[in-house]
């Protein structure tokens, strides 16, 4: 985290262009305008009015992107929502660029129709622009903005200079205008009428590219105590999310004169929501906390239902917040733009399968699509009664095994086992059966265990487990699997390979945390999972 502080005198001068904040790679006004030798970026606006004759609440969120495809130049998102009913309107539109200038925040956009829509930097009498002070219209079926911003603080240099890695492959510049005073006149459906509000203003541009890259959850957050954050946390392909400054950032305004970086914070997510239709999951509530300004706040979405549905579906929405920051109590408000959706969990017992077991070895099972955004708590249930009824055993485990003592069962009887995984807020729910009941043998001893594994047609053999640095996998000459992966407690993937008929295999362990591991092969048909203790 580097500290930024802004001079006094700059402080009470950064109203002027050109601004060249210190440390910084943007420049103002140039950056607010169209980068030409770069391959996609956007203007972005969201924030919240009040009806001057109403009193009625909205929230609105505006971009451009400048993206050439299909012969046109971009696209235009428009959404307005009503906060008091939920009531939601959002319009994706394609468009030509009739302005794109490259020098300020010139943007005239021609929607295909009669209308011409704008962003651009405020003049005064003299025709000269004003810093920081835009005009903005956008017009939809449902919506009309005509609103005037005055941005009251200084920019926001995320990544501490304004460029940084953002993904597995992609870079991006970026700034943030946090608060900006804005009134006009807003069109809601049929009532057309004064407004006034805030505002934030997002400027990004590189070659991070949401609609191809990582999925993603970002915020801004207004507090009530003058602090301004944003946040990005990026998701991989396989839904881990990393703990670097290219996956997950938080830059913080602490006041008008500090701001500051950091990857170093965790965001809790403490509920999910389905969008109307049930096709779509995302997150709706979370906790933010971090050691630097003592932040712990809670950050729940005002509406389930302000989905984008193009040019792909994500969830673009209000937000609330409440907590501590700085040792005080604060409220705020904010937005939430999530382009990452969860999935039930699938599980797949894996011992007992189907063979004679014992309760000197743990129940086990695992996640087929994990997500670390999507912790799990595990119901473990039981019956001896083919399956007729099922008795629970325990339940909101966390770790994905359970060692049954002493069962109360007879030896001999066919057990069956169902594992149920949900989210903490039981909204994701997956469950699974095994496959074929497991004879109960209490007299069942590690050696018989060994045996019974040996003898299967696809064996796998690990040694040494416990393993310290390496370990070696020896298949049979019959194997068909073609990958394995190395899971954690979490289910995050530490290790993933190709097998391509090789019979021994070396796995290097040794910057893996000691704990209990998952190793998982895997073929078209069929895949096993057995356990690996590193030391």
């Amino acid at each position: 985290m580097m500290l930024l502080a802004i001079h006094p005198g700059i402080a009470q001068g950064w109203k002027q262009y050109p601004y060249a904040p210190e440390g910084s790679q943007i420049v103002f006004p140039s950056d607010e305008g169209r980068h030409p030798d770069t391959s996609i970026e956007w203007w972005y606006t969201a924030g919240h009015l009040t009806g001057d004759s109403t009193g009625t609440a909205y929230s609105f969120m505006l971009t451009y992107f400048y993206y050439p495809a299909l012969g046109y130049d971009g696209f235009r998102i428009l959404n307005v929502a009503n906060e008091a009913t939920g009531e939601f309107f959002a319009e994706t539109l394609p468009l030509q660029y009739d302005i794109m200038a490259q020098d300020s925040l010139n943007i005239h956009a021609n929607t295909s129709g009669d209308t011409i829509e704008y962003w651009v930097n405020k003049t005064d009498d003299n025709g000269q622009m004003i810093p920081f002070e835009y005009s903005v219209y956008a017009e939809s079926d449902n919506n009309t903005l005509a609103l005037d911003y005055e941005s009251i603080k200084p920019p926001l240099i995320l990544g501490d200079d304004g460029y940084f890695q953002q993904g597995a492959s992609s870079y991006t510049y970026y700034y943030s205008l946090t608060e900006s005073t804005v009134r006009g006149i807003l069109r809601f459906n049929t009532i057309s009428e004064p407004v006034t509000g805030t505002a934030w203003v997002d400027r990004q541009y590189g070659t991070f590219n949401p609609l191809t890259e990582e999925d993603y959850e970002w915020f801004f957050i207004q507090l009530s105590n003058d602090m301004d954050i944003n946040i990005y946390n990026l998701f991989t392909p396989d839904r881990t999310l990393p703990d670097t400054s290219t996956y997950k950032h938080m830059s913080v305004f602490v006041d008008s004169a500090t701001q500051y970086t950091t990857h170093d914070f965790t965001m809790e997510r403490l509920a999910y929501n389905y969008m109307p239709d049930s096709a779509m999951c995302y997150s709706s509530k979370w906790r933010l906390t971090a050691s630097d300004e003592n932040i712990d706040l809670i950050i729940t979405v005002n509406h389930n239902n302000t989905e984008v549905q193009l040019p792909f579906r994500f969830f673009e929405g209000s937000t609330h917040v409440e907590g501590t920051a700085r040792g005080e109590q604060v409220t705020g408000i904010g937005f939430a733009e999530l382009l990452h959706a969860y999935e039930k969990p699938e599980l797949a017992i894996t011992y007992p399968s189907g063979e004679a077991w014992t309760s000197n070895r743990a129940i086990a099972w695992e996640t087929l699509n994990p997500d670390e955004g999507r912790p799990l708590l595990y119901n473990l249930e039981f019956s001896t009664d083919g399956k007729n009824t099922f008795a629970l055993l325990a339940d909101n485990l966390t770790d994905p095994y359970y060692y049954w003592d002493d069962p109360a069962i007879e030896p001999g009887s066919e057990t069956w086992f169902r594992i149920t995984g949900h989210s903490i807020d039981s909204t994701l729910i997956g469950s699974t059966v095994s496959s074929a009941p497991s004879i109960y043998d209490p007299n069942l001893t590690a050696l018989d265990e060994h045996t019974l594994v040996e003898n299967r047609e696809n064996k796998v053999l690990i040694f040494p487990n416990p393993a310290d640095d390496q370990v070696f996998l020896e298949l049979n000459e019959k194997h068909t699997y073609s990958v394995f992966q190395l899971m954690d407690l979490a289910g995050r993937a530490r290790r993933v390979g190709e097998i391509q008929g090789n019979n021994k295999i070396m796995i290097n362990v040794e910057d893996l945390a000691p704990g209990l591991y998952f190793l998982r092969l895997k073929s078209k048909e069929t895949y096993t999972t057995s356990k690996l203790l590193v030391r």
